[in-house]
């Protein structure tokens, strides 16, 4: 079964892996098109038969940076009602991510701020390269991570970590990250891909159907992570009627820190 054609993410295979790149310059913002792109290649991947099937997926990015998060050009065109609708479509693409049946492992050669962080988080496994940042940015936006950052952050590094990491929206380092669990591996620079496909490739050589269930019995029912992002959803919505958030956009446009009044 040939792979779909996309705009935004490129896939290829080799050997037992399948490479996604995300391919949207200069920062691949989280734009409509390049999550609708991310959605079919996922739906693709896990439609294929077990025997013809990855058995390891790589998710990398093209230029500097692996994403800058939320297209905020693109979020100011729209409504209140456009971004509850807009939040829950990004969260269930990443979690199609995360669903895939195959191990995923991330790789992290720049920034991963916002939703870039939340997409790898819903990967397996992360690899950052030395010059990395990492962080999830929400709230210094009056808003909150929306897309599972506050799902699967805490259950990778615990929550006192977590909270750290959302309170304060601070960037880490690739070393910081490493320290605090947030990713497996870091790697001299140019060097995340390489990494990326020997990790891939330990993985290949073992048993396909023994990975797959050993993923399925690890990641344990849907239905909790169904609930806890449906949790999310609900807290999110809190912040969307907000001056602050609206605030957060002007200043973005104007170039100028935000003021905000917690209102």
């Amino acid at each position: 079964m040939s792979a779909p054609a996309l705009t935004h993410v490129r896939i290829e295979s080799a050997g037992h892996f399948a490479t996604l790149t995300l391919d949207r310059p200069p920062v691949n913002a989280l734009g409509r098109a390049l999550v609708e792109d991310l959605g079919r290649a996922c739906a693709w991947l896990k439609s294929l038969p077990a025997t013809e099937a990855p058995r390891a997926v790589i998710l990398a990015a093209s230029g500097k940076c692996f994403c800058a998060g939320a297209d905020l050009k693109e979020r100011q065109t729209m409504t209140v009602d456009d971004v509850a609708r807009w939040v829950p479509f990004l969260s269930g693409t990443f979690t199609r991510v995360a669903a895939l049946p195959m191990p995923t492992i991330a790789v992290v050669a720049g920034v991963a701020a916002g939703g870039g962080m939340e997409l790898a988080l819903a990967c397996d496994l992360r690899v950052a390269e030395e010059q990395a940042q990492l962080g999830l940015r929400e709230t210094a936006l009056a808003i909150i991570p929306g897309a599972g950052g506050t799902q699967r952050l805490p259950r990778l590094i615990g929550p006192a970590r977590a909270k750290r990491w959302i309170f304060t929206a601070r960037m880490h380092t690739a070393a910081e990250a490493l320290a605090d669990g947030a990713v497996d591996q870091v790697v001299p620079p140019g060097q995340g891909m390489e990494a990326a496909r020997t990790l891939a490739q330990a993985i290949a050589a073992n048993g396909p159907v023994a990975i797959r269930l050993a993923k399925r019995a690890i990641d344990g029912e849907d239905s909790a992570m169904a609930a806890a992002l449906d949790h999310e959803r609900r807290c999110y919505e809190g912040v969307l009627p907000t001056e602050d958030r609206k605030e957060a956009l002007a200043a973005f446009v104007e170039k100028r820190e935000p003021s905000f009044k917690g209102r």
